[in-house]
């Protein structure tokens, strides 16, 4: 039988204090969470294929079309990484979450939002770098 700890001082020997409970674990939370991360990774996946597609927008450029390659090739670089890096830092903010079982379902879905976000601000900066042209 253990003795409680005395009310000042160091604690009794063989005194081990009560185990801390653990939150439940949240299974629709942990479900929605596994299949928003895979949705998103399709999302982030087809994002980047579709970033190749942007190089068309230099076709204009030439002798008598100057463009701003500069600012074409980080829109470019923008819209190709981007979307994946949002993607990677949303599956590990959800597992940190999921681990310390807290709600993380928000988590994908921002990470989605977010990623296409990119693509579209990384599309618009190469759109930009081609005079005359608009979105």
């Amino acid at each position: 039988m253990t003795t409680p700890p005395p009310a000042y001082g160091p604690p009794a020997p063989g005194y081990a204090p009560p185990p801390v409970p653990r939150r439940p674990v949240v299974v629709w939370d942990l479900v929605t969470t596994i299949v928003l991360l895979v949705i998103g990774g399709a999302i982030a996946i087809g994002l980047t294929f579709f970033a190749f597609f942007l190089v068309f927008a230099s076709d204009p450029c030439g002798a008598s079309t100057v463009c701003d390659t500069d600012r074409m090739s980080a829109g470019f670089f923008t819209a190709l990484l981007g979307p994946g890096a949002v993607t990677v830092a949303a599956v590990i903010v959800a597992v940190v979450l999921l681990i310390r079982r807290r709600i993380a379902f928000w988590v994908p879905l921002v990470g989605i939002v977010l990623a296409i976000g990119v693509w579209i601000g990384g599309a618009a900066l190469v759109i930009s770098g081609v005079p005359g042209a608009s979105l």
